[in-house]
């Protein structure tokens, strides 16, 4: 399943950082229909592009998605966003909200006119911000190092934004938050915090304002509760009509007692209603009623090699893909799908069934700069109509992923390059993944992607 460094066209592949003079040369050739954005482009991807050693200021890259190149057009907030990295968008794709580690900031970014509206500042760094699917004015993100005021517990928030506004509606103390999920309301909320086997459940229309009493067992708060009965959990994903939360349980890999599990949770009792053993989960995806669970399974014992029985790796240590059935609430796929170790934290599916599999700080082998024998990160596509899975060859942490509505390609960030995969191939026949454009020249560190427009 693992791919040689021949799977991908060395012949497109090029560096991610370079010269703005390449930028220049590719873009040039580019023709696009005009529409209402001052890019003139109405297929735009927003790629995140961090500083480096040397840049002094970040953007926000506007590719032109329909032809893979970037337009010769400033970045969105260059020379005032530092580090921008962290996106989340809403449904009607009119806001994008940018996490700015440099200056603990969320810039909210106005689609239609490439410009900020806003920047709301953090009481500290996040890994998680959402936006509801049925509000393009609020936005969530958890904050494990906030400090609430008149609280004694632990540090740890969930903040809650207006976007319309660029201010802080209310910050409800929840120790160590560390992921925040919400129904399509964004009426319930769920927080996961680091090393807990409870789950926060948040009510933010009733939390005082600004700051609410604190989520742990010595405060009376009125807009949050702990459930207990769970293994690490450390993420959950909504049902449609928001009547239950699959609920992961990271368990052994997290440092729990328990194996890797799905709980099934009533959201009107919060009542666990059903456990699905999966081999690891710390993500997940649906997609009618089929999820995708990933997760990296610990060995059974110290230094033992999780990777036996699957494709011929260097690794020691393999994650697994379950595919899960919403209605028999069992895992159907009869044979283990061996993918990249890591914490796995992104999923997207591309327009053609194609499912890429993201993780940080798996095990790299190899140089895709220099390939010799096996070259491997922490991307894995699994083809959800052969049911086979290709491990491409390419190094680094996955740390964005945006797939397009109206072509079969996917746009990839790993180790800070943006990479752009093409799907539109029975590739897994073929073993081999071509990449039309290889990486996508930008200057710096891209950090996550966003597809803007639908086609």
């Amino acid at each position: 399943m693992s791919l040689g460094a021949s799977g991908l066209k060395k012949s497109v592949l090029v560096p991610g950082v370079v010269f703005v003079a390449s930028i220049c040369l590719i873009s040039c050739s580019k023709s696009s229909k005009p529409k209402n954005p001052p890019s003139g482009l109405d297929t735009r991807v927003f790629a995140s592009q961090s500083v480096t050693a040397g840049s002094t200021f970040g953007s926000l890259v506007i590719v032109d998605a329909y032809n893979d190149t970037l337009p010769r057009t400033a970045g969105i907030g260059s020379g005032t966003f530092n580090a921008p990295g962290l996106m989340a968008i809403s449904a009607n794709r009119a806001t994008v909200i940018v996490f700015d580690s440099g200056s603990n900031t969320v810039d909210i970014v106005n689609t239609t006119t490439e410009s900020t509206s806003g920047s709301i500042a953090l009481p500290g760094a996040t890994t998680s911000m959402v936006i509801p699917a049925q509000s393009a004015t609020l936005a969530f993100t958890a904050v494990p190092t906030a400090s609430v005021a008149g609280i004694l517990s632990p540090a740890g928030a969930v903040v809650e934004m207006n976007l319309a506004s660029g201010s802080t509606i209310s910050s409800i103390g929840v120790p160590g938050a560390q992921t925040v999920v919400t129904n399509a309301g964004g009426t319930q909320l769920l927080a996961f915090s680091d090393d807990s086997d409870t789950m926060a459940v948040l009510s933010p229309a009733i939390a005082v304002s600004p700051v609410d009493q604190g989520c742990d067992s010595g405060s009376l708060s009125t807009a949050c509760f702990l459930v207990s009965g769970f293994s690490r959990p450390v993420y959950a994903i909504y049902s449609s009509d928001g009547s239950t939360a699959y609920v992961l349980n990271c368990g052994l890999q997290c440092g729990g007692t328990q194996p890797a599990s799905v709980a099934v949770v009533n959201t009107a009792t919060f009542a666990i209603t059903n456990t699905i053993p999966v081999e690891g989960a710390t993500w997940a995806l649906i997609s009618g009623t089929t999820m995708y669970v990933a997760g990296t399974p610990p060995p059974a014992t110290p230094g033992g090699n999780t990777c036996m029985g699957g494709p011929t790796t260097a690794a020691i240590t393999c994650g697994r893909l379950d595919i899960v059935d919403l209605n028999s609430l069992a895992v159907v796929n009869t044979q283990e799908l061996y993918i990249p170790d890591g914490y796995h934290d992104r999923m997207d599916m591309s327009a053609n069934g194609q499912l890429f599999i993201g993780s940080h700080t798996c095990t790299s082998i190899g140089d895709v700069n220099n390939p010799q024998g096996e070259v491997r990160g922490c991307l894995a596509i699994y083809n959800t109509g052969l049911g086979n899975v290709v491990i491409p060859p390419d190094n680094g942490d996955v740390t964005g992923l945006t797939g397009l509505t109206n072509r079969y390609v996917e746009y990839v960030a790993e180790a800070g390059n943006l990479r752009v995969y093409d799907t539109d191939r029975d590739i897994l026949l073929l073993n081999e993944y071509y990449v039309p454009t290889g990486t996508i020249p930008i200057v710096g560190v891209v950090i996550d992607v966003k597809e803007v427009d639908f086609f």
